[in-house]
């Protein structure tokens, strides 16, 4: 009798409710030397699995087979067209070497799926160029470019989340259908009794209390007791959910009527505007992308309206920003509204300055520069990198959800009769014409966190403090870089090395040439990566853009927008051109009726939450690396994310008002929600 040799195969599922499969599966081990025969994984194999479990199977040769390099498996089909979610396969040999095979795929439609190991290869020092060549023939089928609006950053080739390939759909129902979530929130809310009542207007500022009841939240209450204070207004633009427009401001804009005689008494250090413009003390808030875009015309009985106006802040002695001066149209004969103006007047031009900052966030700040960036650097990654690229591993844990979140977003919140036509005044048309507009700014270097706060001339700490969204931004941005930086130069030896990686420059040209192509000159993305400076400063952009980007963003959605007189979503009566002929009832037509304002707050409620099981920043429980040095230096990235979470939380508890939204231990990795 000849002998036998075992293999050990140990397999871990997923954790889905039903982990195994009613189909069959087919298991080959490839080794360098020879193959192993098949072996059926059948019922009675997947029946012993649990949620998460590891199965064994042995796997007996006559010979052995050296070296596995490969893992094939080969779907079989029973009675039914099941999925399988498989986590990885370890292979341990008769002489006790173990072999990992990282999936973390679904196995489907009678494919056949050939696992590599986990080592990380480059292309140029792969001896498999052939299947990683198949792999992403294969791949470049499946993701798809396609144009969903004209103008738009490209997208993924699918109208429905079902068309979706499986490996990047949500994995339970629960995903998201935003019209359910949506209604959840207004039941949980408490806000469905408003709904019927959907375009009456609210009586006084007060009736807006109706739908805060439920509310239990420190920054949101303090929001609604404060509100209508130039300090708290003035402070958002810092720390709010849309701390990306401030500017400062050196010269005034031709069309801002502002004179030294309307701000005077604002001023407290005794100098005049254009010496306060000269020291560096004067800031600005541009609404300029939206002038000329055509207000939401969804609904035939209510009129809405948009405005583009000009704030102009002042830092005074006390480093507080205050807003000094408010321009609702971009002509010069335009009427500029003061804090010394009528309460009505000033009250109701501040009113119109947040509304005008809650679209261009809404549209520009969230959904242009985190969500569809993000899906563009999904799909080109998918499309170029084969699964054992090292910044394949590097990036896939920050792409989660992210193809599966927009297209249920195209399906039912942006597109046609989806929510944000109900709620916002930037809805209809207006989301196209105002994305196109943003296109022609969205650069690669705006994108680049240090870049976009140094044009915007608020980098310097001891000229502008207390800017916490740009502190703790630049703390996370270093921790990121470090850590792609170790990553990248385990894997890259030389500048050289990124040259010849024909895969990470053929990633960077999709995203260039075919994602970006909308952008003026493509947005000066890189069509070519040098050096591996800058193969760590693309990295650092992708990973920042689709975490800590995006949580400061839109985390706290529901803080600074829940009491809609502080952030009105549309408004129902045009910007007055006077002054003194506005009072409270005329405030309260303008501002969202009762159907709308709990659409609103039904929708910055949902898009708050974090998802059940977040991931947050540098928590990979996924071990697409399986090599000691890169294991070290995510424990290294953790201990900085840790050490920045601990600054952050010892300088909260000396504030009136905590900044947590930079904070690691609640940024999710990815663009999921």
């Amino acid at each position: 009798m000849s002998r036998m040799f075992t293999y050990t195969v140990s397999v871990t599922t997923g954790n889905q409710e039903f982990a195994g499969t009613n189909d069959y599966i087919y298991l080959t081990l490839v080794g360098s030397e020879r193959c192993s025969d098949q072996t059926l994984l059948d019922k009675s194999f997947f029946d012993r699995f649990a949620r998460g479990s590891v199965a064994s199977v042995d796997v007996s040769v006559k010979e052995i087979l050296g070296d596995i390099v490969l893992v094939k498996l080969q779907k079989g089909k029973f009675l039914f067209n099941d999925q399988w979610y498989c986590r990885c396969i370890n292979v341990t040999t008769p002489s006790g070497e173990l072999f990992e095979f990282p999936c973390y795929r679904w196995i489907a439609n009678e494919q056949e799926v050939v696992l590599r190991d986990g080592k990380g290869r480059l292309p140029q020092d792969d001896n498999m160029k052939e299947i990683r060549h198949m792999e992403l023939e294969s791949r470049q089928r499946m993701f798809r470019w396609k144009e969903w609006r004209t103008g738009f950053p490209l997208s993924i080739d699918a109208n429905t989340s079902s068309e979706l390939p499986l490996d990047i759909q949500f994995e339970t129902a629960k995903t998201v259908d935003f019209s359910l979530n949506f209604i959840e929130a207004i039941a949980n809310l408490g806000l469905n009794e408003f709904m019927k009542l959907f375009q009456s207007s609210w009586t006084d500022i007060e009736d807006f209390r109706k739908i805060f009841v439920e509310i239990k939240n420190t920054v949101s209450e303090r929001v609604m007791q404060k509100w209508n204070n130039d300090l708290m207004f003035g402070y958002q633009f810092l720390n709010g959910c849309n701390p990306v427009m401030i500017s400062k401001c050196m010269n005034l804009p031709d069309n801002f009527a502002v004179t030294q005689e309307m701000v005077e008494r604002s001023l407290n250090r005794g100098l005049t505007l254009q010496e306060e413009l000269k020291a560096g003390n004067i800031y600005i808030a541009d609404y300029a992308i939206l002038e000329g875009v055509p207000p939401n015309a969804t609904d035939p009985d209510t009129q809405q309206y948009l405005a583009a106006p000009f704030c102009l802040l002042y830092k005074n002695s006390q480093n507080e920003i205050l807003p000094i001066a408010i321009q609702l149209r971009r002509q010069t004969t335009a009427e500029v509204f003061l804090p010394s103006d009528d309460q009505y007047d000033w009250m109701l031009a501040k009113m119109w300055v947040k509304c005008s900052d809650f679209n261009v966030h809404q549209l520009v700040t969230h959904l242009l520069r985190t969500h569809l960036t993000s899906e563009v650097f999904t799909i080109a990654m998918y499309r170029q990198l084969s699964a054992v690229h090292p910044i394949y591993k590097l990036l896939i844990p920050h792409v989660r959800y992210t193809v599966a979140i927009n297209t249920a977003a195209r399906e039912n919140l942006i597109g046609e009769s989806g929510i944000f036509e109900k709620a916002n005044g930037t809805g209809g048309i207006a989301v196209v014409e105002v994305i196109n507009k943003a296109m022609k700014t969205l650069t690669y270097k705006s994108m680049c966190f240090p870049e976009s706060v140094k044009a915007r001339g608020v980098d310097n700490k001891d000229e502008l403090p207390n800017y916490y969204y740009r502190d703790d931004g630049m703390m996370v941005w270093e921790a990121v870089r470090s850590f792609v930086s170790d990553v990248v130069r385990i894997y890259y030896s030389s500048d050289e090395s990124v040259q010849e990686d024909g895969e990470i420059q053929a990633f960077v040209q999709d995203v260039c040439f075919s994602g970006m192509k909308n952008c003026p000159q493509n947005g000066e993305f890189p069509e070519f990566l040098k050096t591996r400076e800058q193969l760590v400063e693309y990295l650092t952009v992708v990973i920042f853009t689709a975490s800590a980007q995006h949580a400061a963003v839109n985390f706290g959605q529901f803080d600074w927008f829940a009491w809609v007189p502080n952030s009105p979503s549309t408004m129902r009566k045009p910007p007055p051109t006077q002054k003194g002929q506005v009072d409270m009832k005329y405030i309260m037509e303008s501002l969202p009726d009762r159907g709308r304002a709990s659409w609103h707050l039904g929708a910055v409620w949902a898009l708050s939450q974090f998802q059940d099981g977040e991931l947050f920043l540098g928590v990979y429980p996924d071990n697409y690396f399986t090599e000691q040095p890169v294991i070290e230096a995510i424990t290294t990235f953790r201990k900085k994310l840790f050490e920045v979470t601990n600054i952050i939380k010892s300088r909260n508890e000396k504030l009136k008002l905590p900044y947590w939204y930079l904070s690691p231990d609640r940024i999710p990795n990815s663009v999921a929600i």
